[in-house]
């Protein structure tokens, strides 16, 4: 399957308006963002887990990373309540399930083998966010020469002008809505550009964004 694989393109979703797609496993469903490849495969999405449902034990060949959008996710290693943000690197192994249910944003197979750090942190600690410009502040979630990932909150009336992203740029809007010469985008509104891209981005409202940077310039390998 492949559902804007071509990392060179421009690409949105709006998550709530795809169909829920149920797993191979009873009780978990899948919207399904960005995909290449069928059950293996580099893959952007959201994961429903109904209450009481689990996955079998499994290994993530090329990495996890995933924010818990609502409910409480659980695994061998604890509870992850909503506004939870995970790493799980390359050739990590766990045993999914959620007793009250949950929705997760998830990424799998987009991690190189050498960043081997796990990662448990918390969107919900408002402390956390350092100002990096007019009208925006960020909590920088883990960097490495391969690429940055934040929670990026911009205030009411923000505009960030002709930001550069060598690296390319990707977004997903946990609350509120901005807007760029394209359109706007709302919650559980995904959106990448590719490397080389200028952004301008406007919020009137005020948001709150999971933005990832530099990885589309030499994203790792995946079966095919």
């Amino acid at each position: 399957m492949k559902r804007h694989a071509d990392l060179t393109k421009r690409a949105h979703v709006a998550a709530s308006d795809l169909p829920w797609v149920a797993s191979p496993m009873a009780g978990v469903e899948r919207r399904m963002l960005e995909r290449d490849g069928d059950e293996v495969a580099r893959a952007t999405s959201l994961v429903r887990y109904a209450p009481g449902s689990r996955f079998s034990a499994h290994r993530h060949d090329g990495g996890e990373e995933f924010i818990v959008l609502s409910g409480v996710f659980s695994d061998e290693t604890g509870d992850f309540p909503a506004g939870s943000y995970v790493r799980n690197p390359v050739g990590s192994a766990h045993v999914p399930y959620s007793e009250p249910g949950c929705i997760i944003f998830v990424k799998l197979w987009q991690m190189p083998a050498e960043d081997q750090l796990y990662v448990r942190s918390s969107l919900n600690d408002s402390s956390r966010l350092e100002p990096t410009g007019e009208g925006e502040r960020m909590h920088l979630l883990h960097a490495t020469p391969h690429e940055q990932v934040a929670l990026v909150a911009l205030s009411p009336g923000a505009e960030l002008r002709e930001v550069f992203f060598p690296g390319g740029v990707e977004y997903f809007v946990l609350s509120g809505s901005f807007s760029d010469a394209a359109g706007t985008y709302q919650a559980c509104d995904w959106l990448r550009l590719p490397c080389g891209s200028r952004h301008t981005v406007r919020s009137a409202e005020g948001c709150r964004l999971y933005r990832k940077t530099g990885h589309l310039a030499a994203p790792p390998p995946f079966p095919a």
